[in-house]
């Protein structure tokens, strides 16, 4: 018995040492093997087929045949496939046919098992009524969690509810905390829009050579809308006599690094190539192009800042 028990243990443990060893050595495998394992099963290796599908890597691009693939694993319950098959549905492609109930199911599986990047898609269907029925209270509630996850995107997405007063009471200093932690996470839209509350003095203290300093940040990202600011608010700042200010946030912590030395930001994937079609890509929004229809009771109204010439529209293009 002793002897059936040791040879036991030892199948075991040989198993989950192949597992690892799979796990381990999964990225260097050429497509051929990660087919294999992938027919036998093996979840990891059905995404990594699925990714390289859908990216062209190793095997000629094809959204259909990665969403077969990125099927099975989510139908074993993976959770990352399950965000990655919504995205396809979400976009659509050749052979694919937009499924925007369908994507929302698959974020909303995604998003209960904690993957924060199906948090904020599932936010962002419920913000605008994609595959759901519309419901800004429930936008937040995910945004929230995602931004929970440190998710700089969400932060964003999460402070222009606040801004907007949407499924949440209007709230200036919230949503200033909300873009900072996004921009300081270098996400190109956080420091945009937290640029534009320094700008306007909502939620902080008016600083125009902070807001220059952040459009330049975000323009310097490739994020148009910053662009425009930066070219709009430079001759000001000079004729003050200012130069763009560094911005070090004081509520800063030690995993929050100040915006003058960003890491890459995550990208948002856009909700559609066709404008005229499909939502605006994430975060798409300027906060100089939807000022609150009210000041927050707790806060001082700022004063009235000088009207631009020209309004600044969000880019619907790109995200």
């Amino acid at each position: 018995m002793k002897r059936n028990l040791g040879l036991a243990l030892a199948g075991m443990s040989f198993a989950v040492f192949a597992s690892l060893a799979v796990a381990q050595t999964l990225d260097t495998l050429p497509f051929s093997k990660k087919l294999a394992l992938a027919k036998a099963g093996d979840e990891e290796a059905q995404i990594a087929v699925a990714l390289a599908y859908e990216k062209g890597e190793g095997a000629k691009e094809s959204k259909l045949e990665a969403s077969k693939w990125y099927g099975k694993a989510a139908d074993q319950g993976n959770a990352d496939a399950q965000y990655r098959l919504a995205t396809l549905f979400h976009e659509g492609a050749t052979g694919l046919k937009k499924n925007p109930e369908r994507a929302f199911k698959l974020y909303q599986s995604a998003a209960k098992k904690g993957h924060v990047e199906a948090q904020n898609w599932l936010g962002y269907c419920y913000q605008h009524g994609l595959g759901v029925k519309q419901d800004d209270k429930a936008a937040v509630e995910w945004y929230q969690k995602a931004a929970d996850g440190k998710l700089a995107v969400a932060e964003n997405n999460l402070g222009l509810m606040y801004l907007g007063a949407k499924g949440v009471d209007q709230d200036y200093r919230k949503a200033f905390e909300l873009f900072e932690r996004s921009a300081n996470q270098g996400y190109d839209w956080g420091m945009n829009n937290l640029g534009g509350l320094y700008e306007k003095g909502w939620g902080t203290e008016q600083d125009l050579a902070k807001a220059l300093f952040l459009y330049k940040q975000a323009a310097a990202k490739g994020n148009e809308a910053a662009a425009k600011s930066e070219k709009r608010l430079e001759p000001q700042v000079i004729q003050a006599g200012g130069t763009p200010a560094a911005v070090e946030p004081t509520s800063a912590k030690p995993d929050q690094p100040g915006v003058t030395t960003p890491p890459q930001p995550n990208e948002a994937k856009p909700a559609g190539s066709d404008s005229s079609t499909s939502p605006p890509p994430l975060s798409a929004d300027n906060p100089l192009d939807a000022r609150p229809k009210e000041q927050p009771a707790a806060e001082a109204a700022p004063a009235p800042a000088p009207v631009p010439e020209k309004k600044i529209q969000s880019d619907s293009s790109g995200g």
